[in-house]
């Protein structure tokens, strides 16, 4: 039986009537591996380069200096570490009655930091504002500081100039331009001076009671690769296990995942836009592989008959032909990943600067998930076919009837069915994407096939509407084969919807997807506006070229009960729940929801009198146990403040807007001390602005988030070019699906050609009802394709991907032009040679 397999193999393949499922399956399984050789090395990339953001792969900050059993353990592990201390302190530059002071969040590195990233410096003052430097390559050298250069501003003085810190005198000999671990919190807003941590004991500012933040920074020895990361993990629960046996106080552990809000909503978007595209490339290899499969058994099904005739079984020819799919399978599959592998290069060569040279290298898993595709479409895709042709009668050489489809055959579909759901969430790695996609697109079928229905049912009434011998051709053609016209019509659809979803569609969701961190995000913040600077600060800012600076009340509060029952840091087992109770919050109040807060939970208060109700942030109230009809007392500067909470709130951190976890009707918070805070974006031409308001307003604290933005910025810029160059794959995928459509039925077609010419239609009138014909396919399935496209763009970006949708009319366009178009340039593909031949040879051939 294999050699008959080998033989038919080869006879199929000499013939080509393997070559278009080959194809199929070679172009389905290189689009998948190339984007998952991509992806994978792509996401170990982006890891990678995000955990710049933290400085390290694990960050531990105390409040007190840290253990040293911490230390000897993450040495034990292997891991490499280094420290940062960071507190509020005075500099001071000058001599005499000149000297200048500034208050500077002063922060004392360790050897070797950052572990993750590099500290950009420079000397000039304007490259540091534009975040412009060269890589640092150690920390500063004995004697020297390097300074934000808001510093400069504020003490009047120059690189290379003399600065006091404590009882230490050091030179001015950088400027920071970019500080990979910075950060957006409030204790931050000073500008920056950094020193050596060997040289801080000497300035005498390390004094017992001070505000000192203690990092320790840890990371995988080498790249962030799975081992690592393991090791960096197993470190981290260690590290929890100890806090918690020990009760200790004032301790923070930050990943990426927990310590930076802002860049992992970019990085989970990022994920989930780069699993739509393994998904998008898994839909269109199955559709693909069906549609070549489904070819294949049409043209089989006269040999199949012949060899019943000459004495094989039906269990016979079902091996023999599981046989052949194996090793095209198997050839497919391995030609696919070699392809696709090659294909990843080539990615990576055209996107240039935007991908890191030093990406780490490919992995097995890619090669080993494309073999394992190819041979999960081709089962789930071909195995129903193939049953179908066990089941081709023996009179079929004489009759050329085909029997219906047995029950068995009709189960495997619902094998395909199912191989296909689990390849998507295989590919998506997101089940809510993958359910969402799959649902969207088996929607889509049922309802195009359904469409399609009624226009057959619509072109049976309109028939005779038009005198014209072509149009009653053409309408008669379609409604002799219905399943073949409606397979047709949801094939070219299925094919034109995921094109428009790469290319049109694809378009707004990065749009969407760019404003939702768009370029004008505030890049400034000003806090401890006093109530009475207040107008007078607006009015610079306004004049000052920034852009709309919105102003907000911050009060300072610490959380006291829930409910009536004393809350303390004991009151909660989570690490983040219990510094939440340890500390003072920035509550804030005021009367409408603020821009890029979204009621997720009850609703916004009323503020009535004698009524205190309170907005919450969802995170928050998970992290705390909270929920609607809870209440909250603050110690508000001795005084206590309760509040019901009345509404949970999502906040969209990557919009780097003020956020408060907390808000509380205006009515409630009226007698409350209260200071201002406001962000706004200040483009570069008025960057000076900054440094003139910490000037003519010494209270005031700036800060430049701006170097924060621009990493978020260009990890998205990165992620969203590496995105459409994958979809370029995925298109190749889909074109082969509209080939297949389009063929399908290639060979009916041909023979009712040829049969219509022998018995006197002229070209000109096959011509004209082949036009119609496509026409009417291609513009129903356009149109389809369309509908559909728009309505699973909006709902991924609703359901997903958590952003703002705007439909686009010119989908609807661009879908009836391509529907058309592609319907007639395959019509006139497949049927050109039957109008320039006699129609013998054609039925010959047929």
């Amino acid at each position: 039986m294999l050699r008959l397999a080998l033989n038919m193999t080869a006879r199929d393949w000499r013939a080509g009537q393997l070559r278009f499922l080959l194809v199929a399956l070679v172009v389905a399984v290189a689009a998948l591996s190339a984007a998952g050789f991509f992806i994978d090395r792509l996401r170990a990339g982006l890891n990678r380069d995000a955990y710049q953001l933290l400085g390290a792969d694990l960050v531990v900050a105390t409040d007190l200096p840290t253990p040293r059993a911490w230390r000897d353990e993450a040495t034990r592990r292997g891991l490499v570490q280094t420290g940062t201390t960071v507190f509020q302190s005075m500099a001071q530059a000058g001599e005499g009655e000149a000297v200048q002071s500034t208050l500077v969040s002063l922060k004392a590195v360790g050897a070797g930091y950052p572990l993750r990233g590099r500290v950009k410096v420079t000397t000039s003052v304007d490259q540091a504002l534009d975040s412009v430097g060269t890589p640092a390559a150690d920390i500063p050298a004995p004697g020297t500081v390097w300074l934000d250069a808001a510093v400069l501003e504020k003490l009047q003085t120059q690189v290379g100039a003399s600065l006091r810190l404590g009882d230490r005198t050091f030179r001015i000999a950088q400027l920071i331009a970019s500080e990979p671990d910075r950060g957006s919190g409030f204790a931050t807003f000073a500008p920056r001076a950094m020193m050596r941590l060997d040289e801080l004991a000497s300035t005498g500012l390390e004094q017992p009671g001070a505000r000192i933040t203690y990092r320790l920074l840890l990371a995988a020895n080498g790249a962030q690769g799975a081992e690592g990361a393991q090791a960096v993990a197993a470190y981290a629960d260690w590290l929890r296990a100890q806090v918690k046996a020990g009760n200790v106080r004032g301790v923070r552990i930050d990943t990426l995942q927990d310590g930076r809000p802002e860049m992992r909503e970019t990085l989970e978007r990022a994920d989930q836009f780069l699993s739509l595209v393994g998904l998008l490339s898994a839909l269109l290899a199955a559709v693909a592989v069906a549609m070549a499969a489904r070819r294949f058994m049409q043209r089989h099904l006269d040999a199949c008959a012949m060899l019943r005739c000459l004495g094989l079984t039906q269990r016979q020819v079902t091996v023999m032909y599981l046989l052949e799919f194996l090793l095209v399978g198997l050839a497919g599959s391995l030609v696919g990943v070699l392809v696709g592998f090659a294909g990843h290069y080539v990615l990576l060569e055209m996107l240039g600067r935007l991908v890191s040279a030093d990406l780490p290298p490919a992995t097995f898993a890619p090669a080993l998930q494309g073999l394992a595709v190819g041979m999960l479409l081709l089962a789930g895709f071909a195995l129903p076919p193939i049953l179908q042709l066990r089941n081709v009668p023996h009179n079929r050489v004489i009759r050329r009837e085909q029997a219906a489809p047995q029950p068995m055959a009709l189960a495997t579909y619902g094998l395909g069915l199912g191989t296909f759901v689990v390849l998507l969430l295989w590919q998506a790695g997101d089940v809510k994407l993958a359910l969402l996609t799959a649902l969207g697109f088996l929607a889509a079928f049922g309802l195009f096939a359904l469409a399609g229905w009624l226009g057959l049912v619509a072109l049976r009434h309109v028939r005779g509407s038009v005198n014209h011998q072509a149009w009653r051709f053409a309408v008669t053609s379609l409604r002799r084969r219905p399943g073949a016209t409606v397979v047709q019509v949801v094939s070219l659809a299925l094919g034109l919807m995921a094109l428009l979803l790469l290319t049109v569609v694809r378009g707004d969701l990065m749009g969407a997807w760019r404003n939702a961190t768009p370029p004008d995000a505030p890049n400034h913040f000003v806090i401890n506006i006093q109530p009475d600077q207040k107008d007078e600060i607006a009015t610079k800012l306004r004049q000052g070229g920034a852009l709309p600076a919105p102003l907000y009340p911050m009060i300072r509060g610490r959380l006291t009960a829930v409910n009536g029952k004393p809350v303390t840091g004991d009151t909660y087992t989570d690490e983040r729940a219990r510094g939440i109770a340890e500390r003072e919050f920035n509550l804030s109040t005021m009367t409408a929801v603020p821009a890029q807060n979204d009621i997720v939970q009850g609703k916004w208060f009323a503020d009535g009198p004698g009524v205190a109700e309170a907005s919450v942030e969802a995170g928050m109230a998970e992290t705390l146990n909270l929920k609607l009809g809870d209440t909250m007392r603050f110690d508000v500067a001795g005084s206590p403040v309760e509040a019901k909470i009345t509404s949970l709130r999502k906040l969209k951190w990557s919009s780097m807007r003020v956020n408060f976890f907390v808000i509380v009707n205006p009515a409630a918070m009226a007698d409350a001390p209260q200071t201002w805070i406001t962000a706004f974006h200040l483009p570069k031409q008025a960057a000076r602005l900054a440094s003139a308001l910490s000037r003519d307003f010494p209270n005031l604290t700036v800060v430049d988030v701006g170097g924060v933005l621009r990493q978020i910025t260009a990890v998205l810029e990165q992620v969203i070019r590496a995105v459409e160059f994958l979809f370029a794959f995925t298109l190749a995928s889909g074109l082969l699906v509209l080939y297949a459509a389009l063929m399908g039925s290639q060979d009916e077609r041909t023979r009712e050609a040829g049969l219509l010419r022998a018995l006197g239609a002229t070209r000109r009138q096959l011509s004209q009802a082949q036009l119609i014909e496509f026409l009417l396919v291609g513009s129903l399935s356009g149109l389809l394709a369309a509908s559909g496209a728009a309505a699973m763009g909006w709902g991924l970006a609703k359901y997903v991907f958590k952003f703002d949708w705007t439909f686009n009319p010119a989908v609807w366009a661009a879908g009836l032009a391509a529907g058309a178009l592609c319907a007639i340039a395959g019509g006139w593909l497949g049927l050109r040679n039957v109008l320039n031949q006699p129609p013998l040879q054609t039925l010959r051939e047929a």
